[in-house]
């Protein structure tokens, strides 16, 4: 069993603020908005700090996208996953680029740079141990990231890890417009 989603027929008037937020911003009422329903200051939060991170801020949007599909992708989230896919390809990048994030595939790939091959062994090392980031991880970020987008990119990276854990552990499911869709990115889900 997992939680029941708030249809906006039975939300309250803070849940239905957040919900008319975040349907303006995504075209639709998404299932990850709608368990907050029962939890409206947490809805609140959650919907402020999701609408910061999606646009350009001192890292572009396009970049925080690849960091969101590591970081979601290495925490099996299906969910996340195949919505920022579909994101990732309205900013503009390619299934090639996506399909590069797979493990380590980006460190080869002529899709990524050297600054973002560094963002990206940053997102798995955080996932992996945030304690444990290496002197010569930080002195590549540093080459291609001023000190806040590397704020930035943590931001992203470690409030993903902990949305694709939550609505995992939720049993939050892909809403209708994404039935079979599958991954670009391989997903143990």
């Amino acid at each position: 069993m997992t939680v029941s989603y708030v249809e906006r027929e039975n939300a309250d008037s803070v849940t239905l603020s957040f919900y008319d937020r975040s349907e303006d911003r995504f075209k639709a009422l998404l299932n990850i908005f709608k368990v907050f329903g029962h939890q409206p200051e947490y809805g609140v939060v959650f919907t402020d700090t999701v609408l910061a991170i999606l646009k350009d801020g001192p890292l572009d949007w396009a970049t925080k996208e690849l960091l969101i599909l590591k970081a979601t992708q290495s925490n099996s989230c299906q969910y996340c996953v195949v919505q920022h896919e579909r994101v990732s390809n309205m900013l503009g990048i390619s299934d090639e680029k996506i399909a590069d994030i797979q493990d380590f595939k980006y460190r080869e790939s002529p899709h990524f740079t050297d600054g973002e091959r560094a963002l990206l062994d940053f997102a798995v090392q955080i996932a992996e141990d945030a304690n444990r980031v290496s002197k010569s991880l930080w002195r590549r970020l540093h080459e291609s990231w001023s000190e806040s987008q590397i704020v930035d990119a943590a931001f992203v990276i470690t409030t993903y890890i902990a949305v694709s854990k939550f609505g995992d552990a939720l049993g939050v499911q892909l809403e209708p417009m994404f039935e079979g869709v599958k991954p670009i990115l391989t997903v143990e889900h």
